[in-house]
Parts: C-alpha cells; sequence; structure tokens
C-alpha cells in the first residue's frame, strides 16, 4: 500500500540534500575523524551560507565575521574533544 507522505517526504529528503549535500568520508577510519569530517562539512556549509547573506547585503561583513569566528572556534573545540592532533 502507497502512503500519502511518500511525495512530501521525499520532496523534503531532496531538499535536504540539496541544500546540505554531504560528501563521502575517504580517508583513515577513525570514529573520530568520521566526526570530525562530518564537522567540518556543516562548517563549510556554514560558512557559505554566511557569504551568501553577506554578498546579498542580508548581513553586515562585521556579522558575517562574527558568526564565522564562532563556527571556526565550535570546529576548533570539536577537534581537541574528539582528541585529534
Amino acid at each position: 500500500m502507497l502512503s500519502t507522505m511518500a511525495p512530501e517526504s521525499d520532496f523534503l529528503a531532496n531538499l535536504s540534500d540539496f541544500l546540505y549535500p554531504q560528501s563521502s568520508y575517504y580517508g583513515q577510519f577513525k570514529p573520530e575523524y568520521l566526526v570530525f569530517n562530518a564537522n567540518l562539512q556543516e562548517f563549510s556549509q556554514r560558512v557559505s551560507h554566511i557569504s551568501n547573506l553577506q554578498t546579498n547585503g542580508k548581513l553586515s561583513p562585521q556579522e558575517a565575521y562574527t558568526h564565522i569566528k564562532m563556527l571556526w572556534k565550535d570546529l576548533k573545540r570539536s577537534k581537541k574533544e574528539l582528541g585529534i592532533d
């Protein structure tokens, strides 16, 4: 039996994949490396969105810098917490 929610669910999944694409990880496998890679990809996506907002006048350069600086600190903290040198 086909679900009536499938088209909407598929749409949302496709939209999420489009807005937040993730690449496969091909490096040395360690759980902490995999987690850091996911964090790094999220950082990259968020920096891209912030840059686009600033370019289109939705954020000031100072706001964009502040947001990116906070994201960078979060990424550094995750690296330290994961024990990656």
